[in-house]
């Protein structure tokens, strides 16, 4: 049977994993057993995706980005270069920490975008559009449409579907809207509760 994705000559891929069509897997990149990838996602150079992971559909994972057990990619999630995922808070070497019981799970909700170089610390949760700034450090959730930057990451605004920044305060008890200049989608704000309207 035909396969229905585009796997390069020197990327690995396991048995047992499901691959969406459209998809495609570029050099010296490794998918591992029991993990999930939808359709028409891009794995750049060097990508290795855990065991048993679950990727959405339109995912993007730049080169040297490795999505560990644990961690779950929505629809249309952008990994930038050398961004990292974590699985355990407490490693030690000495002490292993190995199995589904010590994982501590990652949700990167749709359309979320992580810059290069950012780390994600698990246990959080990346709100659907949030945006995490290049070199970031997340260690706690991210509402939808935030953006975060820093070390540790903190919010510093609210980005719109398409992108842009939007007009609307970090001041949590305030309730305002705002329309994106870019594309001229609507938004409210309550507290840190952002919804398109």
């Amino acid at each position: 049977m035909e396969k229905k994705y585009f796997k390069h000559e020197s990327a690995y891929v396991d048995d047992n994993v499901v691959i969406g069509e459209g998809t495609k897997i570029w050099h010296f990149s490794h998918v591992q057993k029991g993990s999930c990838l939808g359709k028409n996602c891009v794995l750049g150079q060097n990508v290795n995706i855990g065991n048993n992971v679950i990727i959405g559909d339109n995912v993007k994972i730049q080169n040297n980005v490795s999505v560990y057990e644990g961690v779950e990619l929505e629809d249309y999630v952008f990994c930038g270069p050398s961004m990292v995922f974590t699985n355990i808070i407490d490693p030690r070497c000495e002490f292993p920490q190995s199995g589904t019981e010590f994982y501590h799970k990652t949700l990167v909700k749709k359309s979320s975008s992580i810059g290069a170089n950012a780390t994600i610390v698990c246990g959080n949760t990346l709100g659907k559009y949030s945006f995490v700034g290049a070199g970031s450090v997340v260690t706690k959730s991210i509402p939808d449409y935030g953006m975060v930057v820093g070390l540790p990451a903190r919010l510093v605004g609210w980005m719109c579907a398409c992108g842009e920044k939007l007009s609307l305060s970090i001041e949590p008890k305030t309730n305002e809207t705002s329309s994106c200049p870019r594309c001229g989608r609507n938004y409210t704000k309550k507290g840190i509760i952002v919804k398109q309207i």
